[in-house]
């Protein structure tokens, strides 16, 4: 058993992010590589995003702090705290309306 403070982590991210020339920090806080699935915290400073690119498998995000867009094609669904965003099958971009942090959860395809 393990217990993590998603709430402490995500502000070590926000933190890291908002100093970092990217405007952008990620931290994998649990599986890899060995495992099927994989949670990972993604911080991004108000503006930045993520490009274009597609899912490894099955995926949600959950926003834990600021608002997000998911953008797939011409569709786009807004994120703010507490909502989990399922992301579509397709190639995508993660958008950052102000400071936020979100928890990627992806199961790997087989």
């Amino acid at each position: 058993m393990q217990k993590t403070s998603l709430t402490a982590l995500a502000r070590t991210e926000l933190e890291s992010a908002l100093a970092a020339s990217s405007g952008r920090s990620s931290r994998t806080i649990y599986g890899g590589h060995e495992h099927s699935l994989r949670q990972t915290l993604i911080a991004l400073k108000a503006g930045e995003r993520l490009s274009e690119h597609e899912s490894p498998g099955e995926a949600t995000i959950q926003v834990l702090v600021g608002r997000v867009r998911l953008v797939a094609g011409k569709n786009s669904w807004g994120g703010w705290i507490g909502d989990l965003l399922t992301i579509p099958d397709a190639t995508h971009s993660l958008e950052a309306d102000e400071d936020s942090v979100v928890l990627l959860t992806v199961v790997k395809s087989v």
